[in-house]
């Protein structure tokens, strides 16, 4: 069989099961469209652009560097391994200040060896880093790193960026779900071909 009518039977197939053409809509307009990784993260990475050229916080990590950063958040990675998946394990402070200030928090951002509502006080008191670091026995930085955590979790500036960005993970999520789906259904390739096919319809 002609592979081009092998194609046009496959993309028919799909389409029938799919319900007709809302697949050839623009892809970001589109909940649950078969999308990839890195497709995925290209989307976020213009949240992140936004975020970024509005001045909401000062980084060296690029637009996609910060997208690679939540899709391996979300992946379980801990912030070396997501410093070396952006190809410098010297990233992983960054990593982790990047990571905060998008809310992405771990446990063990907030297991301090002190009491919280102590630190809080001591910081509202007006005396310098150093005199309080002394008083709750950790260095000035350590402090500095927790004072960074409650701060950004009390900030809300960039909290509708960042639920456009988890709808975005959602998004994904959902694709995932439905490729296992319809590849479990022997249509792996019809999907496969459909979405090379997008490009030039849409």
């Amino acid at each position: 069989m002609p592979e081009d009518t092998r194609k046009g039977q496959l993309l028919q197939l799909f389409t029938d099961i799919t319900s007709k053409t809302q697949i050839v809509e623009p892809m970001k307009k589109i909940h649950g469209t078969l999308r990839d990784r890195d497709a995925v993260e290209r989307e976020i990475a213009l949240v992140m652009r936004e975020i970024l050229d509005q001045g909401f916080f000062k980084t060296k990590l690029k637009p996609l560097q910060l997208a690679k950063l939540v899709s391996a958040y979300y992946a379980g990675k801990n912030d070396t391994e997501i410093a070396r998946d952006l190809g410098d394990e010297k990233l992983s402070k960054t990593v982790a200040r990047a990571r905060v200030r998008l809310k992405l928090f771990r446990e063990l951002d907030f297991k301090m060896p002190f009491d919280r509502v102590t630190m809080e006080t001591l910081l509202n008191s007006g005396r310098n880093m150093k005199d309080i670091s002394d008083d709750l026995g950790v260095s000035p930085s350590t402090l500095r790193e927790y004072r960074h955590v409650i701060e950004q979790e009390a900030d809300h500036t960039i909290d509708y960026f960042l639920e456009r960005i988890k709808d975005v993970m959602e998004d994904r999520d959902l694709t995932e779900q439905m490729t296992r789906s319809a590849t479990n259904d022997g249509l792996g390739e019809a999907i496969d071909i459909t979405e090379a096919e997008m490009i030039d319809i849409t």
